[in-house]
């Protein structure tokens, strides 16, 4: 259930910069109150409901810790857990386990919080054919994870970043003079730099729609904070000739209506920027 973008590059990278950051020098509580040799063992305690996310990455961290540390897995990503599960069990040179235990339980308390979201959020459009996609609202230095954690909980990534997809969105369009120069001038664009990138163009009202069907040239239209009855028609009059994504100020309360509208895609920021920690402890056996 790796997305594309997470390489073994990539996720190595992550997890020695952040170990780099949390035990620095050396994690001395450890090393100075617990005997050299010690072994021991813990176990990942689940003590909240909800979807399991961040398993393989912490066989990861563990390794990348200590390659001696031994990983007994009970739950996989995307499991649904309740209060009592055990996650997994190392076992190993105990000051290794200290050191990797709170890097290990940031990542997942955070992941398994946005799959939570994530799937219990997917559950409430499960009967259109819409699907929950993310947005670059994401942590500084964690957005691959939380990416990661959105396709674990069953939705769907929208780009990574600013360069493996052109979105012109309203900022872009009034900067450029209309909808045809943004999109002409970034068709030209890529053209002359060899980039072979989709382009998605954010729309604000009906007559926006009808410009954009008038250029084409692009890959998907943002509907942006329209009511219902205005994203019905844009739907109704793109047609299928483009693939729509609903956007802007959609809640809980209203994910549905909007599902229901027709559009192929919901981008919800609030997947990866509002959510609440699962409560995961890594305690001693």
């Amino acid at each position: 259930m790796k997305p594309a973008y997470l390489t073994p590059e990539s996720l190595q990278k992550f997890i020695q910069s952040a170990l780099l950051e949390d035990i620095g020098p050396g994690d001395y509580s450890s090393l100075a109150s617990i005997p050299e040799g010690k072994t021991g063992r813990a176990q990942l305690l689940i003590k909240d409901e909800g979807i399991l996310a961040g398993v393989e990455l912490a066989g990861e961290i563990f390794k990348s810790v200590d390659p001696r540390l031994e990983v007994q897995f009970f739950k996989k990503d995307g499991d649904a857990v309740k209060a009592g599960d055990v996650g997994l069990i190392v076992s190993g040179p105990s000051a290794s386990i200290l050191s990797a235990e709170r890097l290990v339980l940031n990542c997942m308390q955070r992941m398994s919080a946005i799959a939570t979201k994530t799937h219990r959020l997917s559950q409430l459009i499960s009967h259109t054919k819409a699907k929950l996609m993310d947005t670059r609202k994401t942590t500084p230095n964690f957005r691959l994870m939380e990416k990661w954690a959105v396709l674990i909980g069953g939705g769907v990534n929208h780009r990574f970043a600013l360069y493996d997809m052109v979105m012109l969105k309203d900022n872009h369009v009034d900067f450029a003079g209309g909808i045809r120069e943004a999109i002409e001038r970034t068709k030209k664009y890529l053209a002359e730099n060899s980039l072979n990138l989709k382009i998605e163009i954010e729309t604000r009202n009906l007559n926006e729609v009808r410009q954009v069907l008038e250029v084409g040239g692009i890959d998907y239209i943002m509907l942006d904070n329209m009511d219902f009855a205005t994203m019905r028609e844009a739907v109704k009059m793109i047609d299928g000739k483009f693939s729509t994504e609903a956007s802007g100020g959609i809640t809980e309360e209203t994910l549905a209506k909007v599902a229901e509208c027709g559009v192929d895609f919901i981008s919800m920021g609030a997947l990866t920027h509002s959510v609440s920690s699962l409560d995961i402890s890594l305690k001693a056996i």
